[in-house]
């Protein structure tokens, strides 16, 4: 114990002499490292020796006698010539672009076949039970009835009138009948006394007569021809009296225009509906709407008729239709171009409002297919392969995945036929010789 309380002032004395030998003994340290040994280090610190002539020059800042000789040495001679880089052994997969089917991806939702708001198109109180939400109706099926009222009278009134005015016609007619006879009559007499009147056989004032009696009965014509116009417009308007009569009253009972879901109760009992009052609200779901929204790039890859499937989110179910509407116009906001896609709904299983997955089949792309490892990034990490080029030098492609799969993954934007490296092409960059094995990596991991 008492010796570790030295050890301090030891390492103390140790450091000092250390720093007193590099600042102030420098020679000697010079001396001892030139190997002059020991004594003659002592002797140099003592001041009893010189020290060497390299360690002076050291000391003095130049080059030692030895240092310059081994600069100098003759320019003659030649430097090694650097080695040929050697290529690297990478193992390769030649592939050439098969064609493969491509899908447009959008998200949309569902949306009722048809939807329609039932409105009131008269005034009067429901006399009809209401009907509960969610309730299957069919086509043609009553939903609300209103109080007909003074209706059926109306009706009968207009009916009526229609009678009165049928009755009055045959009269009319006959009138119109019996004042064309007299007309005629008239005639006849003005045209004997014409011709009496040209042989001096009748008198001036019997000719005028003649003439008066043919105008009373001209007259006599016309009002019995708009008798008969008052007549029939009298029948017209009994007929239009009954056909709005009838029409207010089928406006008494509201039926489905279609068949499909109550989405609201219907109007209760007893209510008051004015015109334009809500009786009912019904959508048919189906076949059930997906509607989605296409960008510019996308819009020209989907056509009328086209295959599509679907996937539910909330579900997960899948389900497969065909587009049946492609929008010419474009959303003035968002670029983009409306889509809708018909999906048989035979038990309703689908509601309106879901969110869903929608991908359209489109025409294929040529596309290689490559093991995952495949891929690598480049200095400015891009995404690509490397490929074994002309005179086996590497060689780097930008690539697009197209989609993956569990044995490899589909890229777009390479040529025909390539040779990529799947092994090493990590190892390598742009320009460094390769020595490339081919097998097929791919069929290896079967």
């Amino acid at each position: 114990m008492t010796f570790m309380r030295f050890i301090p002032f030891i390492s103390a004395l140790l450091v000092v002499g250390l720093l007193y030998m590099v600042l102030l003994e420098r020679p000697a340290l010079l001396t001892f490292a030139q190997g002059e040994g020991i004594s003659r280090a002592v002797d140099v610190a003592t001041g009893k020796a010189e020290p060497s002539d390299a360690v002076k020059a050291r000391l003095s800042g130049d080059d030692a006698p030895g240092d310059t000789v081994a600069e100098a040495a003759p320019e003659t001679e030649e430097a090694p010539a650097t080695p040929t880089a050697q290529p690297v052994r990478v193992v390769a997969h030649h592939s050439e672009a098969r064609a493969v089917d491509t899908a447009v991806r959008l998200r949309g939702q569902t949306e009722a076949d048809r939807s329609v708001a039932l409105l009131s198109e008269t005034t009067a109180t429901v006399i009809s039970a209401p009907l509960p939400r969610g309730t299957l109706v069919e086509a043609g099926q009553l939903l609300c009835e209103l109080d007909p009222g003074t209706r059926e009278t109306s009706l009968a009134e207009a009916r009526a009138r229609l009678t009165e005015a049928e009755a009055s016609r045959p009269t009319s007619a006959a009138s119109l009948a019996e004042a064309q006879a007299r007309l005629e009559e008239a005639q006849i007499n003005l045209t004997a006394a014409e011709k009496l009147s040209e042989g001096g056989f009748t008198s001036t004032s019997t000719l005028a007569a003649r003439r008066a009696t043919v105008r009373a009965a001209e007259a006599a014509v016309a009002g019995a021809e708009a008798g008969l116009t008052s007549a029939e417009a009298a029948i017209q308007s009994a007929q239009a009296g009954i056909a709005s009569a009838e029409k207010e009253i089928e406006r008494l009972q509201i039926h489905a225009p279609f068949a499909g879901i109550l989405e609201d109760d219907t109007a209760e009992l007893g209510s008051f509906l004015s015109i334009g009052g809500q009786c009912a609200k019904v959508i048919a779901l189906d076949p059930i709407r997906l509607t989605g929204y296409l960008a510019e790039t996308e819009v020209e890859r989907v056509e009328l008729g086209a295959p599509a499937g679907a996937r539910l989110a909330a579900s997960g179910s899948e389900v497969a239709g065909q587009v049946t509407f492609l929008s010419r116009s474009a959303d003035p906001t968002t670029r983009t171009f409306k889509v809708e896609v018909t999906v048989p709904n035979p038990e309703l299983k689908i509601r309106e409002g879901q969110t869903a997955a929608i991908a359209i089949e489109a025409e294929g792309l040529p596309a290689h297919f490559l093991p995952q490892s495949a891929l690598t990034l480049n200095d400015e990490g891009i995404l690509g392969v490397r490929l074994v080029g002309e005179g086996n030098l590497t060689e780097f492609a930008a690539v697009d995945v197209l989609r993956d799969e569990v044995k490899g993954i589909w890229l777009t934007g390479l040529p025909e036929a390539v040779d990529v490296i799947v092994i090493g092409q990590d190892y390598v960059i742009e320009g460094v010789p390769v020595e490339p094995s081919f097998e097929d990596p791919l069929e290896a991991t079967q």
